[in-house]
């Protein structure tokens, strides 16, 4: 991965890593909602929900667009995906060091015998 790859992933990951941007995301990625609307589903300020929707518009998983006076927030399925493809090189790596694991073991015990 490149240093730019690096940096996406870790705006990525540092969006999707607080439970409450995660559920804004799911309502987002279902349709798009205000901003006043999202923040009134949850027991925080309106200022902090508009702080939370911030971060995933940094990190481009989601997009905003004014209607008059309200912000409207649409989520981003590509950037959702690239999450995913992430995620999925990421076991492949993991399930190639497992396995390199398990022939060690294998070569060990068959020694062993």
């Amino acid at each position: 991965m490149t240093e730019d790859d690096e940096d996406r992933a870790d705006a990525l990951f540092h969006a999707l890593a607080d439970r409450t941007r995660r559920d804004i995301m799911r309502r987002v990625l279902a349709g798009e909602h205000s901003v006043s609307a999202l923040a009134a589903r949850y027991d925080m300020s309106f200022a902090a929900v508009q702080k939370h929707v911030a971060v995933l518009e940094k990190a481009g998983l989601l997009t905003k667009r004014r209607n008059g006076r309200e912000q409207l927030a649409s989520g981003d399925v590509a950037a959702v995906r690239s999450v995913g493809s992430m995620l999925t090189e990421l076991e492949q790596v993991w399930r190639g060091r497992i396995a390199r694991i398990d022939e060690l073991i294998a070569t060990d015990n068959a020694l062993e015998s």
